[in-house]
């Protein structure tokens, strides 16, 4: 890394606003990444610090470059119910088809980790691809009954993908249905749920 590059990610790591004005007032390359892959956009994100998150992407910072580990804020943002920063990524250009490493989108860890508010934002649109299937073989509804503990932010979760079309037809590698998964472990309330969207088929 060049002094240039440290420097922006010294400003970052100390969470300091003022030098972070400073710096995009001098028009620099938004996209430097440090050793990690990361851009600056990227490492504020990591932070979860939403004012420079914010000044960053004003000024233009790509919301879907990714680092290393194919992160991007994007991405990262969604994982991690990061709800405001989702909602300036996809103000802000989030593209859809770029995907983490386990090829996966930003819905299918939201989807597993109960991330409610930010699960209902990606589908409010409705080019979201609700049904892209990651390495693991799982849908965004597969990885929520599969890895969810049936709790009732997994419920609704289950309930807004059945409500945006999602397709629960869609079996795992070994040919296992959402429905089939939630009977094994007894999720009362998501069976009643992939039933009820079963029989309008």
């Amino acid at each position: 890394m060049t002094s240039n590059t440290t420097e922006i990610f010294q400003i970052i790591a100390r969470q300091d606003i003022p030098g972070l004005e400073l710096w995009l007032a001098k028009k620099p390359d938004l996209e430097l990444k440090n050793k990690k892959g990361e851009t600056p956009l990227m490492a504020a994100t990591y932070l979860n610090h939403l004012p420079m998150v914010k000044l960053l992407i004003a000024a233009g910072a790509n919301v879907n470059a990714q680092d290393s580990m194919l992160n991007s804020p994007f991405l990262y943002a969604g994982a991690s119910g990061y709800l405001e920063m989702v909602k300036l990524c996809v103000k802000s250009g989030a593209d859809y088809t770029v995907f983490n490493r386990y090829n996966g989108s930003a819905l299918i860890p939201a989807c597993e980790k109960g991330h409610v508010a930010v699960v209902a934002e990606l589908l409010k649109d409705k080019k979201y691809p609700i049904d892209h299937i990651n390495r693991l073989g799982w849908t965004a509804l597969l990885e929520a009954v599969i890895l969810g503990d049936g709790g009732a932010k997994q419920v609704e979760i289950v309930q807004l993908l059945v409500d945006a079309g999602c397709d629960i037809s869609i079996k795992d590698k070994d040919g296992i249905t959402s429905l089939e998964h939630a009977k094994k472990k007894n999720f009362k309330e998501i069976i009643t749920i992939l039933e009820k969207a079963a029989a309008k088929k």
